[in-house]
């Protein structure tokens, strides 16, 4: 199994993202973003959380124009999985690889804390270790994470069952109290909060533990 980490100048949860991943019996690269290619065998793209570019512009909207992420698009054009976290999220918004956007928080402040989160959905490779209602804590970071998407493309998250999470308790105004969305074939995740801080009890909590361990054995089986 191996994974890819893209690094930012500015990402800062990359290391933590590849420990989960090497934590659930992955092989990883870390990749830089003016690579042109991923690794030959990449089963899952991680985007990890951070402040690409220091957010200039908006948030992800430089990242999305390094030559690496044209690689994370093909990959995922041609079904590769991939996970964007938090900054992450952004930057595969900004890609079009996942719909919608991140707008600033409705309190117009970052927001740094544990949250309950709740699983929408059970059916995917990354919630497939959780059931559909559970509700889990795992750390919010953000400052633009307020999701938001027009009625049609929310009214097909919802009919399409593409809702991953949810807030238990909205922090940041998330229309719908949206938390995390998965693509059209289900091979992409975007979330705002941050399960890789939450896969060591050193952390404080491990209910992003599942995540990384129904990936793994999604391709282990493969």
């Amino acid at each position: 199994m191996r994974a890819a980490v893209i690094v930012f100048p500015g990402s800062n949860c990359d290391r933590d993202l590849a420990v989960a991943f090497e934590q659930a019996g992955f092989k990883v690269d870390m990749v830089w973003h003016k690579d042109a290619a991923l690794p030959e065998g990449v089963d899952i793209v991680g985007v990890p959380g951070g402040f690409s570019y220091g957010d200039y512009l908006r948030c992800g909207a430089i990242a999305a124009q390094s030559p690496i992420c044209k690689a994370v698009i093909e990959h995922t054009e041609r079904g590769g999985y991939a996970v964007g976290i938090c900054n992450g999220f952004q930057v595969l918004t900004e890609t079009g690889i996942l719909p919608g956007a991140l707008l600033r928080n409705a309190g117009l402040k970052y927001i740094c804390k544990t949250v309950g989160l709740k699983v929408e959905t059970s059916d995917s490779v990354f919630t497939g270790g959780y059931n559909a209602g559970d509700v889990i804590g795992i750390p919010i970071a953000h400052h633009d994470g307020n999701y938001f998407a027009d009625d049609e493309t929310l009214s097909a998250l919802k009919d399409q069952d593409r809702i991953a999470f949810t807030y238990a308790e909205n922090p940041n105004g998330s229309v719908g109290d949206i938390a995390g969305i998965l693509s059209e074939n289900r091979r992409v995740l975007g979330m705002m909060p941050h399960p890789e801080r939450a896969a060591d009890e050193g952390h404080g909590g491990t209910d992003g533990v599942a995540l990384f361990r129904a990936l793994s054995g999604v391709f282990e089986v493969a």
